[in-house]
């Protein structure tokens, strides 16, 4: 696992919702997240904040993997489709970005392969460097 994995492995909100890394690149990363009961809304579907922080863990990781502090500035998400069960993956991509800005697209998709949520934002690098583990 990279020391990148690691520091993430503390974000204790998305991991406590159960969400996992999977692979993480410069500029890039993968994770997901196994529907459960705990995820669903009052209508019977994964609530939007669970689809929300998954794509922003990923967003996060991203960000981050340049090696400074990242931290969140503008985010936005639009639910395309409900999800009830199964698996949903978040692919983040760094689509632009300077010394001090990070901007990312994250597709959450479904086990189909569905695109079920489309999630966008930017983050501000600081100078400090991410402490690692």
């Amino acid at each position: 696992m990279s020391e990148l994995a690691k520091v993430f492995e503390r974000d204790r909100f998305a991991t406590g919702i159960g969400v996992e890394l999977l692979t993480v690149q410069e500029g890039r990363a993968v994770a997901r997240m196994a529907v459960g009961p705990q995820h669903m809304n009052a209508a019977g579907v994964v609530q939007g904040g669970a689809v929300f922080t998954l794509a922003d863990f990923a967003f996060a990781v991203a960000s981050n993997s340049r090696g400074n502090v990242a931290l969140a500035i503008e985010a936005h998400v639009t639910f395309l489709r409900p999800v009830r069960e199964g698996v949903l993956t978040a692919e983040a991509r760094e689509e632009g970005g300077s010394r001090r800005l990070s901007t990312c697209t994250v597709r959450v998709t479904d086990e189909a392969g569905t695109l079920v949520a489309l999630f966008t934002g930017t983050a501000f690098r600081k100078d400090d460097a991410l402490p690692l583990p």
